[in-house]
């Protein structure tokens, strides 16, 4: 079955044997009343030619039982013929008892599912929490990460940028220091020249004093 592309365990065959010979015992028990009846069993002439077939060889050997009366050697086979056919009987029984175990205990095993699918449900919806609460407190923790770096560069980047803006404010002073160190030294170097420059007119203006007396 597996080469025909059949992926069935042995104990689902044997449940369905059983299934289609059930259908086929119901449909051909109506099947006189019902000619078309038969048509909805499935493989329902495949089994009925299984069946006629067996109820033909059991025909067969009755009658070859009534025709080796007289012959015990006949008479023989044809006991060890019937005990094989009961034989076959009691298999085919002792299987739809196991058959039946099968079903009862796959029907308790089901109830036991049931049974146990709301735990089974539960630490499902338990474990979905856990996994959330577990990204929460990752996605929490890495957001804390990215704040504190962050934060870290906001504070390195006011810390250079004021180190800058000292530099600059101390190369200003700078600059002003020196302009008005010149301005100063321009300003004492003018006052010195207007000094000198007074000093020559008054010195000019006594000799031409003198001269005209």
């Amino acid at each position: 079955m597996r080469e025909r592309g059949y992926q069935r365990s042995p104990d689902q065959c044997k449940c369905k044997w059983k299934n289609l010979v059930n259908r086929y015992k119901g449909k051909e028990t109506s099947e006189t009343s019902d000619p078309d009846n038969g048509k909805h069993c499935p493989f329902f002439d495949e089994l009925h030619a299984v069946f006629t077939e067996r109820a033909r060889n059991m025909q067969h050997l009755l009658e070859s039982e009534t025709s080796t009366l007289n012959h015990p050697q006949k008479k023989l086979k044809r006991s060890s013929g019937v005990r094989f056919s009961d034989e076959i009987s009691d298999a085919d029984d002792d299987n739809e008892e196991s058959d039946d175990e099968q079903h009862l205990t796959k029907n308790r095993k089901k109830k036991t599912d049931k049974i146990h699918k709301p735990k089974a449900a539960n630490n499902n919806v338990h474990e979905l929490l856990q996994d959330f609460l577990q990204q929460q407190q990752r996605a929490e923790a890495q957001w804390r990460d990215l704040m504190e770096r962050m934060g870290q560069e906001r504070r390195m980047f006011e810390k250079e940028w004021q180190q800058s803006m000292e530099k600059l404010e101390r190369e200003r002073f700078m600059l002003e220091r020196a302009w008005q160190e010149k301005e100063e030294q321009r300003r004492i170097t003018e006052e010195n020249r207007a000094l000198k420059r007074d000093a020559l007119l008054n010195t000019l203006l006594h000799k031409l004093i003198q001269e005209d007396l």
